[in-house]
């Protein structure tokens, strides 16, 4: 099997050595850099094509959502997976709009932060039970702020039964794979049907569906 060829950015080169050492343990994980800011991570992201970029928020020169969000629009075989301290839902919903794809704790279990790796690197999504709820939560309360806004017909019956299924799934926060297991379909099966929402509603990515399933009332 292909190892996981993962960059590592943070600033703290203490924390950096810790997080190796925790990933390396894995045979799956190769770590391939290290990179102490932003701008340094997109250069090495450009050099060495990881698959994954374990990126921090908080960093000189340019923040980890801003490389995030940079590499999910001309890097798209690496995939973001933000490590960070902020348990806050402004920082885990700009995240989930930078195209990161994947949101840990920095006191995430050893077991978790391999699981996310390996989650990611397969392009799927990686949010835990407490930021996926952070997400919710967060696109909920935009909602109930919207006032008179009314959707019509023609456009709540453009997901099929199949599909709104599908969304609450990933309202939360289930890979593709998860939800496959769960209704007894094929990976790819559900692949298509993210790819069918996405290009019915007119949205670009997970974070933009799960946005206009909630404030419009698709599910």
């Amino acid at each position: 099997m292909q190892s996981i060829r993962v960059l590592l950015a943070d600033d703290h080169s203490i924390f950096r050595k810790g997080v190796r050492s925790i990933l390396e343990e894995d045979k799956e994980i190769t770590i391939i850099g290290e990179a102490s800011n932003g701008v340094e991570a997109l250069e090495k992201v450009r050099d060495l094509a990881p698959d994954v970029l374990l990126i921090d928020i908080a960093m000189p020169r340019m923040n980890g959502i801003e490389a995030a969000k940079i590499v999910s629009k001309q890097f798209t075989a690496t995939k973001a997976l933000i490590l960070s301290m902020h348990n806050d839902q402004h920082y885990i919903l700009k995240a989930v709009e930078s195209g990161a794809y994947g949101y840990l704790l920095k006191d995430t279990t050893r077991e978790e932060m391999i699981n996310a790796v390996k989650t990611v690197a397969r392009g799927d999504k990686y949010f835990n039970g407490s930021v996926s709820n952070t997400i919710v939560d967060g696109y909920l309360n935009k909602t109930n702020k919207v006032r008179g806004k009314v959707l019509d017909d023609s456009s709540k019956s453009k997901l099929s039964k199949k599909e709104k299924v599908i969304v609450n799934y990933i309202i939360e926060g289930l890979s593709s794979k998860q939800i496959a297991e769960r209704e007894n379909l094929s990976v790819r099966t559900v692949d298509n049907h993210r790819a069918n929402m996405m290009r019915k509603l007119g949205v670009k990515n997970a974070a933009e569906l799960v946005k206009m399933a909630l404030e419009d009332k698709l599910i």
